[in-house]
């Protein structure tokens, strides 16, 4: 299997995971810090999806009804996609951006995990974008094809796509599903004093 293939498959079983750790109730790498979720501007859209697959699903059944082998082909590869429209949900449920004593861990679902120490933070704000065209040196992670919050960065943080390939990201535009809490959150982690001093 060649590099892509392989990171993909890992993609996928984290998905999978993740749908565990929901049934569980449970949360991934959340530790000593605080969780600040995402993923309820997305639920209605995951949904929708869901629906559409399940019609697909049942009209391709009808339509395909006298040949069997492909019928089973098309069904199975509709329970596929259903799977990873729930566990990219899941994932999201279970994955939220991190706010520890010395970072802030941005996520999205288990394709983006960006750790960005606070010290690198100069400026956070809450602001409601719902455009996003692609720029060199800006990250954008949109959920409902908005964000909320944005981070401008003193210096790069190395960010890898879902693919690996490398980019330095100066400015990082996120949604959070309590914008005002994260944006409070973050603005007293970077002047609380340090704990060595």
């Amino acid at each position: 299997m060649t590099r892509i293939a392989l990171t993909l498959l890992r993609g996928e079983l984290r998905l999978v995971g993740s749908l565990w750790l929901w049934a569980a109730r449970r949360r991934h790498g959340i530790g000593d810090g605080t969780g600040f979720g995402y993923a309820r501007g997305q639920g209605t859209m995951m949904l929708g999806f869901g629906f559409v697959v399940v019609i697909e699903s049942i009209m391709m059944s009808v339509l395909l009804r006298n040949h069997p082998a492909v019928q089973r082909v098309w069904f199975l590869m509709d329970l596929y996609t259903l799977l990873i429209i729930i566990g990219m949900h899941a994932a999201s449920v279970v994955r939220p951006h991190v706010l520890d004593a010395g970072f802030l861990r941005v996520r999205r679902a288990v394709h983006v995990d960006l750790r960005i120490p606070l010290e690198r933070i100069a400026q956070v704000r809450r602001e409601l974008r719902t455009t996003h065209e692609p720029a060199e040196g800006e990250l954008n992670l949109a959920v409902g094809a908005q964000t909320t919050v944005t981070l401008e960065l003193t210096e790069p943080v190395v960010h890898f796509t879902v693919l690996g390939r490398r980019r330095d990201v100066r400015l990082v535009r996120l949604h959070a599903d309590e914008a005002a809490d994260l944006v409070h959150a973050i603005k007293q982690a970077r002047t609380a004093p340090s704990p060595l001093a």
